[in-house]
């Protein structure tokens, strides 16, 4: 930092004249800048003000979701031909990383996953190009829809409705929810959907009798033509009456079931009409379902979901959607309540919250460091002022760029408050020495000639240069970071921003702001190196630097132990991808074999919230299973997704914390064939989005056979739960059921259908017709809208044996039982259709223990697999997940940091002009990192990416207290130089003890106000503290050891490399 050889370093000349001309500037014309920093300081707050928030990054790719829907379809036909034509159309799309499809009964999910970088509406576009080419291969009638442009955390709020009067009725409640509170929702800024699930979609229905139909010689496709013809309204043009013209409508609408019912399909030969009530029952009902919703264990529900749109601000999303609510209430019907069930405000504010606290903490606790090391209110107030004017300015590309402030771009700040204050507190300790001297009644006569403000500017252009060169040390230190890739990209990036702008605009102040205020501000008395703390610190630390410099070989054996020591606690550190990110929410995710009801899944969800709402730490449960009408919601029949509130925590039982309360959740919701997952709810959204993994971590079994893909996931399930190395720190493990769907398959003899004049086409429009049922028209009720229904009525199609006995209609008028054209026969088969980029692929889902990382789980669980499951020849596996972004970033991490090391060490070369020198300041580096392991330790951390973040910045710190302490080191011995002292070994001593012990002030503050910078978040409990304290702590640990090793061990080296001529 600071570096008193002047023109020593030709090369940056230039960059020093500019460094100081900028100087020069500010210090004389102080006016100006106070007004020019102060606008921008204004500007910084303004953008503040209008910086999106939000809890986290978004995390989720750039992808592109197309839904079909293809009603009554089995998963098999709807992959076939559906989601297969158009995954492999989409694959060849521009800017496509890779394509996952879905196929479920009735709906094909297919996800273009888009690489890092493009355009969310660029993508959109070009895959409605594609689905123009693929539209001509699907089925007649098939129509893909895109999703809304929304990512895995665009599910901000979620509500129930509650009726407390007893007069609605479930469809009721859900008519509300489609025709009033949707569209209502839907007009907020922001929202890019609302989706509903739950209750009872009101449905009319024709029960059609099949025995009178043949009595009355009817065929079902006249029924479905003459309702159809009997659900219309149409316009005449316009007829002129007495001068004013009047629209002609003919009304025509169904508005009631009696309409229905006497809708005309034939007239007997005595012109009697037979109507629709004479060969059917017309009644309304409640649609088939695939999803339903629960509130508190009390009953079934109906639900909203507010879908937020791509780049929008979530907490001014969500304050709109409950203004637009609290507007609307007063019109709800009488009784009906809108129950919160997922509030995304909350998170926010609290992640807010707690990284604002951490940053007051912070500022106000290195303004009391330099406060006291300095004792100078004034020159104080200039290096603390720095600090939130800094600290505004790195939002003003914070909101140019996009960035939402959320706990990791506000933690790039919180763990860059130490090091912002470094370049002033250096400049106003060279201030403070210079107007000593100055002050000196036995000065030099050309110094005591100088003006204070020619001295002042002397003392900061003196270390100026040395300044810009710290801030390129500590940005070049992070370029790691701004390499990472995917998930963890996402995450960390913001922080590198944020830590960047942050200390790039403390380096700026520190050379415009501080000239400034230094001139006007760093009078009166100066103390300098005869305050009383000053005097205590050189005369407690000489002694320990002449010990250091007697003992100097055996320092440095012990200080090489110390470093060969730290294997130890390396080895006993974990590996994981990330901390947990606690959101203050629970979600639920049990899976159940495929096959189960819509009925028994609805009794399971009641019984499972009701045992969930009786704890006493539950505020709500809102639970989901199945799926809801939105593409971002792929959810089988068979997932539960249960959203639990929770109190807050002072309202906890003592002593009970997070993973207490998982563990009591986990042994008290033990249901058979179920396993259970507990995640965070945005967490799961972005990963079952980005990868259809809804665990930590997720093994994919890919191979052209779903039934060996099964056979392959459930040994693995086995092997897991079953082996020791894996099953203690495995909560569950589930293979997807490939093939464990239940079917009713009708295989249509060609040859028979022939003989009664019947294709194959015939025999199927009555089969979907009669036993599936087809919808045939849609009623207009003002601005409700409901299907009209039509099949055979239950006693019909409700047992095998009825389904035997369905009537086909031939050309000669007779009616003929399927079963003279069709073998029924029983069968398993696909509940749902995965793949990836074409090919076929089932999940294993694996929700690990918090008491081991994912990482070092991974490692053993491979062993496992390798020994005890076979893999068939064709078939492959791939762990996907959490590991995977955790090998991801590993790999990328070990080709860059020794990269920039090497660009570091090669920085230091160029800029001291000495291979000695800059061998010994890397030395800082390893024994940062000894500090920083020996904390992680102690704490009980994993190494995580987060952890491997900290260690790069505290290498960049470290770096910078090793420079500082070389040049003052370096400043002693050259002034001896220059004075014609002996250089000898009593001389040496005293140079170095002079050049340690009188800038033990510097460097103390420098330490201490990186160290005690970072404490309040090392302490901090709230929203978001897990991930920031393992960024943090390694940068404690880190900051405590070089330090000492600055203070302890480079004397000694220093003396053994200048002592080695003497």
């Amino acid at each position: 930092m600071v570096d008193h050889r002047d023109d020593q370093h030709p090369a940056s000349a230039e960059s020093k004249g500019v460094i100081n001309n900028l100087i020069a500037y500010c210090a004389r014309n102080p006016l100006l800048t106070v007004v020019a920093i102060a606008a921008l300081a204004f500007g910084g707050w303004q953008a503040l003000q209008r910086a999106p928030l939000d809890a986290i990054p978004d995390l989720s790719d750039v992808q592109v979701i197309v839904f079909t829907e293809w009603p009554g379809r089995s998963p098999d036909l709807v992959e076939d031909q559906i989601t297969y034509p158009l995954t492999t159309t989409l694959l060849a799309a521009p800017g496509v990383n890779y394509v996952r499809g879905q196929s479920f009964f009735g709906l094909s999910f297919v996800y273009a996953i888009f690489d890092d970088g493009v355009d969310m509406y660029w993508a959109r576009s070009r895959v409605l190009e594609y689905l123009n080419s693929a539209t001509a291969d699907l089925p007649e009638g098939v129509n893909p829809t895109l999703g809304p442009d929304a990512t895995g955390v665009g599910w901000v709020y979620q509500y129930a409705l509650k009726d407390t009067s007893g007069k609605h009725s479930l469809a009721d409640l859900r008519s509300l929810q489609d025709f009033n509170l949707r569209y209502a929702l839907e007009a907020v800024e922001g929202v890019a959907e609302v989706a509903s699930v739950g209750g009872y979609k009101r449905e009319y229905q024709i029960n059609l009798d099949p025995n009178k139909l043949a009595s009355f010689g009817i065929p079902l496709k006249a029924v479905i033509a003459a309702v159809k013809d009997s659900n219309n309204d149409v316009g005449g043009r316009i007829l002129e009456v007495a001068g004013h013209e009047q629209f002609i409508r003919g009304r025509g609408y169904v508005r009631s079931v009696e309409d229905l019912e006497n809708v005309v399909l034939k007239a007997t030969t005595s012109g009697v009409p037979v109507t629709v009530k004479d060969v059917a029952d017309v009644s309304l009902g409640p649609a088939i379902q695939r999803g339903q919703a629960e509130l508190d264990g009390q009953g079934v529900t109906v639900g909203g979901i507010v879908v937020m749109r791509y780049g929008e601000n979530a907490l001014t999303v969500i304050d709109k959607v409950q203004e637009r609510l609290k507007s609307i209430e007063a019109g709800l019907p009488e009784g009906v309540e809108i129950i919160p069930v997922y509030d995304r405000a909350g998170l926010i504010n609290q992640a807010i919250e707690t990284l604002s606290t951490t940053l007051f903490e912070e500022m106000l606790i290195v303004s009391l460091i330099i406060g006291i090391f300095l004792l100078h209110a004034r020159s104080t107030l200039v290096a603390v002022i720095t600090l939130p004017v800094a600290v505004l300015l790195a939002f003003i590309p914070m909101y140019f760029q996009g960035l939402t402030a959320n706990i990791m771009s506000l933690g790039g700040i919180a763990v860059a408050i130490g090091a912002m204050v470094d370049a002033a507190i250096v400049i106003i300790d060279n201030i403070h020495k210079a107007l000593h001297r100055w002050s000196d009644e036995n000065a030099p006569p050309e110094l005591r000639a100088q003006s204070r403000t020619d001295v002042v500017i002397g003392a900061m252009q003196e270390v100026g240069p040395s300044i810009f060169f710290s801030l390129l040390i500590i940005a070049v230190s992070f370029m790691p970071v701004f390499a990472l890739e995917g998930t963890e990209g996402r995450l960390f990036k913001p922080l590198a921003f944020t830590k960047t702008y942050s200390m790039g605009f403390a380096a700026l102040l520190s050379i415009t702001l501080v000239p400034a205020l230094a001139v006007w501000l760093i009078r009166g008395r100066i103390r300098a190196d005869e305050s009383v703390l000053n005097r205590w610190l050189v005369r407690a630390y000489h002694p320990i630097v002449s010990g250091v410099v007697r003992h100097r070989r055996g320092v440095i054996v012990v200080a090489l132990l110390v470093l060969l020591a730290t294997l130890y606690p390396l080895r006993q550190l974990g590996n994981e991808f990330m901390p947990p990110l606690n959101e203050g929410s629970i979600l639920y995710m049990p899976t159940a074999l495929p096959g189960m009801s819509i009925t028994e899944a609805t009794r399971t969800l009641q019984t499972m919230d009701r045992i969930i709402a009786d704890i006493p730490e539950v505020e709500h449960v809102f639970g989901k299973v199945g799926r809801s009408t939105s593409p971002t919601d792929p959810a089988p029949l068979s997932m539960v997704e249960t959203v639990i509130t929770l109190k807050p925590k002072d309202e906890w039982r003592a002593g009970l914390d997070w993973d207490g309360l998982i563990q009591e959740m986990d042994q008290k919701l033990r249901f058979p064939g179920m396993p259970n997952i507990f995640w965070m709810p945005i967490q799961t959204r972005t990963e079952m989005l980005a990868t259809g993994i809804r665990s930590a971590l997720g093994i994919k079994v890919f191979g052209p056979d779903l039934e060996t893909i099964e056979k392959t996931g459930i040994a693995i399930e086995q092997a897991l739960q079953q082996d020791d190395r894996t099953a203690q720190h495995t909560r569950s493990a589930f293979a997807e059921r490939s093939t464990g769907g239940y079917f009713l398959d009708f295989t249509i003899d060609r040859q028979a259908a022939a003989r009664f004049g019947l294709n194959v086409g015939d025999v199927e429009r009555v089969l979907m017709a009669a036993v599936g049922g087809t919808v045939v028209s849609e009623t207009v009720e003002g601005r409700e809208r409901y299907n009209i229904l039509l099949r055979y009525a239950r006693d019909y199609r409700d047992n095998i044996d009825a389904l035997e006995r369905v009537l086909v209609p031939t050309p000669s008028g007779a009616h003929i039982p399927i079963t003279q054209v069709a073998d029924i026969a029983f069968t398993t088969g696909p509940p749902s259709v995965r793949s990836e980029d074409g090919q076929l692929v089932g999940f294993v889902f694996v929700d690990v223990k918090n008491d081991i990382g994912i990482a070092d789980y991974v490692a053993r669980a491979k062993q496992v697999v390798a020994e005890q499951v076979t893999v068939p020849p064709g078939y492959r596996l791939a762990w996907a997940g959490q590991f995977q972004y955790f090998e991801r970033a590993k790999a990328k991490l070990g080709i860059l940091v020794p990269a920039t090391l090497f660009l570091i060490f090669f920085m230091l070369f160029m800029h001291r002009g000495s291979l000695p020198e800059t061998l010994i300041i890397m030395l800082s580096v390893p024994f940062s990192l000894s500090g920083a392991i020996w904390l992680l330790w102690l704490l009980d951390f994993k190494l995580s990416v987060a952890v491997w973040v900290g260690m790069i910045a505290v290498a960049g710190l470290a770096v910078e207290l090793g420079l500082l302490m070389m040049v003052y080191l370096d400043i002693a011995w050259r002034e001896r130089q220059a004075a014609g002292q002996p250089l000898d070994e009593t001389g040496l001593h005293a140079t170095i003890q002079q050049g340690a012990s009188q800038r033990i002030r510097p460097m103390l503050m420098t330490g201490l106000s990186l160290f005690v910078g970072l404490v309040p978040i090392m302490v901090s409990d709230g929203t978001g503290a897990d991930v920031m304290q393992r960024i943090a702590a390694p940068m404690v640990g880190g900051v405590i050891s070089a330090l000492l090793m600055v203070l302890l061990v480079y004397p000694a080296i220093f003396r053994i490399w200048r002592g080695r001529h003497l």
